[in-house]
């Protein structure tokens, strides 16, 4: 008689936990954070709520661990900003894919939710900036200290300056939804922001 296999605990943890975080990001979208809750990820992921506080806190760090998760996916095998000799056309190529990324609905509603919830939760905001941000504005930081030392752009720069030129009106533009967030446009601020840099 062969013996039964005994079921891999871990294996059958991370499919919960994968659940989990998959059904938080649906139903922000669906609902909003406001209205999103425990019980209502618990049931669309197929688990007690239990099991989610055993592992989270709160709603706010299910939603961050499910769009770290989400970023991280995105970025697979990409851990610089391309670097091809050509800074216009390498940030013309990265604002235009960090703008499909904020009209995205899914990354959109995840992404929203968790600034509204930065603004009245210190540990939610600094988690957020740790885990999120500051990795993501780091590529930038890099890739434009590259530039300088190649010089491509001025050697007084402050990267960390420069970088905010860029993402900068990005982001103004899509937490305020003052205008359409478009490719054109994310031309446009790299086009503006190098006659900066490179004293052009």
């Amino acid at each position: 008689m062969t013996p039964k296999t005994a079921p891999d605990a871990s294996r059958r943890s991370e499919r919960s936990r994968r659940a989990i975080l998959d059904a938080a990001l649906q139903l922000v979208g669906e609902t909003g954070y406001q209205r999103l809750t425990i019980e209502a990820i618990a049931a669309r992921a197929g688990v007690g709520k239990q099991t989610i506080y055993r592992w989270w806190p709160s709603k706010a760090a299910v939603l961050l661990d499910a769009f770290a998760a989400s970023a991280e996916e995105a970025a697979a095998g990409e851990h610089e900003l391309p670097d091809t000799g050509d800074l216009e056309a390498d940030l013309k190529l990265v604002l235009r894919m960090t703008v499909d990324e904020l009209n995205s609905p899914v990354f959109d509603a995840a992404h929203r939710a968790l600034a509204a919830e930065s603004i009245v939760n210190p540990e939610v905001c600094a988690q957020f900036t740790e885990r999120i941000l500051e990795p993501q504005l780091g590529l930038y930081a890099r890739r434009l200290a590259a530039a300088q030392r190649a010089g491509h752009i001025r050697a007084d720069i402050d990267p960390r300056t420069a970088l905010e030129l860029l993402t900068g009106p990005l982001t103004h533009r899509w937490l305020l939804r003052t205008l359409p967030l478009t490719h054109e446009y994310a031309d446009a601020v790299v086009d503006l922001t190098l006659r900066g840099l490179t004293g052009g």
